[in-house]
C-alpha cells in the first residue's frame, strides 16, 4: 500500500473510530440522564464533543488536501466514514436535545 493510500486510511478510520466513540458517549449521556446522573451526563456529552473534535481535524485534513489539488481516490469505505461521522454529529445534537428534557423533567 502506497503512503499515500495508507495516510487517507488511517484518516478514514480516524473517523469512523471517533464517529463511533462520539455516538456511544452521546448515548451514555441520554442513559445517565434517564437515571437522573445530569453530571455524568454532562460529561459524556463534552466527552463526544471531544470525539467529535478529533474527527473533524481528520476531516478538515482530508478537505484541505482536496482544495490544494491533491484529491484523493473516493472509496466506498471513505463514503462510509463520512455518513458515520455525520449520523454521530446529528445523535450528539439529538443527545443533548434529551438530556436537556430529562432536565426540565426531574425540576
Amino acid at each position: 500500500m502506497a503512503e499515500e493510500e495508507e495516510q487517507n486510511m488511517e484518516t478514514i478510520m480516524g473517523l469512523i473510530i471517533n464517529g463511533g466513540n462520539a455516538k456511544s458517549s452521546a448515548f451514555e449521556a441520554i442513559a445517565a440522564a434517564k437515571e437522573g446522573d445530569f453530571d455524568k451526563a454532562d460529561d459524556k456529552l463534552k466527552e463526544a464533543d471531544g470525539f467529535l473534535v478529533e474527527a473533524h481535524n481528520a476531516q478538515t485534513k482530508m478537505l484541505t488536501a482536496e482544495a490544494n489539488g491533491d484529491h484523493a481516490k473516493v472509496t466506498l469505505l471513505m463514503v462510509h466514514s463520512q455518513d458515520h461521522l455525520m449520523t454521530s454529529i446529528t445523535f450528539r445534537d439529538l443527545a443533548g436535545e434529551i438530556v436537556d428534557l430529562y432536565k426540565r423533567l426531574d425540576k
